[in-house]
């Protein structure tokens, strides 16, 4: 069994239709990743949901254009979204730890060496759940990641995880590009067929879309790390996952 999971949560899957904070279903996250760290995986966390969360206290009904306002909605949204966060994980004796990250901070290998080292120190602990987002407070285009399914690998690379579990709205990656179709279990390769399946991007709420979960199991795979592709809706989906259940789409790319 996989011992080190880096868990990516998707801005629609921590959302409601409305637009709010999905208070319920990160007390459904949180209760298995509790679980998981019970059986001993340790378990890092790359959120989404700051600027979904910030739209809501800004009375906002789109996702700003602006980067001004983007940062302003994440400004807010971050700490509503952590507190929502350590209330739940707080059931479970555990502490939510959050670390705010840009491409400067992963280009730069001081930074890195000490993100990696916090989070290593936090995750032996095993009272701690580390949750990573963007600092989109101040991240512009020259240091922007681009979206938290690329900065999930990036971060599954850093930590030398042994799986990255990226979970959105999708039950995985399907044999039609418009997301119906059969599921495929499982990808060896990405090439242009696969790309082909891709499609579109996200709503209102969210960015990125099937096209940035390639890229992100490309990124992982780089480091040594498979990637699973899976709808965060389905009831227990991470624990099924730690059951070895076939759930999703598993990218185990040639290296």
């Amino acid at each position: 069994m996989a011992k080190r999971w880096v868990i990516k949560l998707g801005s629609g899957l921590l959302t409601r239709p409305d637009g709010k904070v999905d208070r319920v279903q990160i007390g459904r996250i949180a209760d298995q990743v509790a679980r998981l760290m019970k059986q001993g995986i340790e378990v890092v966390i790359v959120s989404s949901g700051a600027v979904a969360a910030g739209m809501t206290a800004m009375q906002l009904d789109r996702r700003p254009k602006d980067a001004r306002e983007l940062q302003a909605c994440a400004t807010v949204g971050q700490p509503e979204l952590m507190s929502v966060y350590g209330r739940h994980f707080q059931r479970h004796k555990l502490l939510a730890a959050q670390m705010l990250l840009t491409y400067w901070d992963l280009d730069s290998r001081a930074c890195t060496r000490n993100a990696r080292a916090t989070l290593d120190l936090l995750l032996k602990r095993a009272q701690f759940v580390p949750i990573i987002n963007e600092n989109d407070a101040i991240a512009d285009e020259e240091i922007r990641v681009g979206d938290n399914d690329r900065l999930s690998a990036h971060v599954a690379s850093l930590v030398e995880a042994d799986l990255l579990v990226i979970l959105s709205g999708v039950a995985g990656l399907m044999t039609k590009s418009d997301g119906t179709g059969k599921l495929i279990p499982s990808v060896k390769k990405i090439d242009d067929s696969i790309r082909g399946l891709a499609g579109g991007a996200g709503s209102e709420r969210n960015v990125g879309g099937m096209i940035t979960k390639l890229q992100a199991a490309e990124i992982a795979a780089e480091g040594g790390v498979d990637t699973i592709i899976a709808h965060g809706r389905k009831k227990n989906v991470l624990l099924d996952l730690a059951a070895k259940k076939k759930i999703g789409t598993r990218f185990s790319l040639s290296r």
